[in-house]
């Protein structure tokens, strides 16, 4: 009887940390957390603070939706982007809510030249998670590549808020500004 108490302990303890880790709102202060710790990260520390963000925003809360972002990535590393696209999509339509896919899928469509989709990608990414600063920093290259360098300044710069050592944005900035843009006075 003793023994049936403990197990019934430890299962409803067991249950109650799942629930507390599939909860939307738990999952988002833990976001919250790991971005501040980012921001006043110092640059040492910078990276793993860094790596600790992307994978929050990588956990899908599915095996099967991991196994497609995981096959997509795959299939990025290798250049088959058409292959990598179609896994993306795949997960956008299993998990619309889950902004990574998107994210994911839009890098896809940059690299196989495909500028439209990926601006669509990045918006609705930066929808679900307006906090993503690899997302807001790819939306800063396409539309410097667009021509608009004033726009890609201000998105590097927003992007720096967020993550205030992310080196890709700093090197853009800076390259804009010897250029004259995206100086303050």
């Amino acid at each position: 009887m003793l023994r049936n108490i403990v197990n019934l302990k430890h299962t409803v303890a067991a249950v109650g940390v799942a629930v507390l880790l599939c909860n939307p709102a738990f999952a988002q202060e833990r976001i919250d957390t790991l971005l501040e710790t980012l921001r006043a990260a110092p640059a040492e520390a910078a990276k793993s603070a860094e790596r600790d963000v992307e994978r929050e925003w990588s956990r899908t809360g599915s095996p099967a939706m991991d196994l497609l972002l995981k096959r997509g990535r795959d299939a990025m590393a290798k250049g088959d982007f058409v292959a990598a696209i179609d896994h993306f999509t795949a997960l956008t339509d299993h998990a619309p809510d889950f902004a990574e896919g998107y994210h994911a899928r839009a890098t896809a469509y940059y690299r196989a030249d495909l500028y439209g989709p990926a601006l669509a990608d990045l918006e609705k990414t930066l929808a679900l998670n307006p906090n993503n600063f690899n997302a807001i920093f790819g939306l800063g290259v396409l539309v410097e590549e667009l021509g608009n360098s004033r726009k890609a300044a201000d998105l590097y710069r927003r992007v720096l808020a967020l993550n205030p050592h992310h080196e890709s944005a700093e090197k853009a900035l800076e390259q804009l500004k010897t250029e004259g843009i995206g100086r303050t006075l």
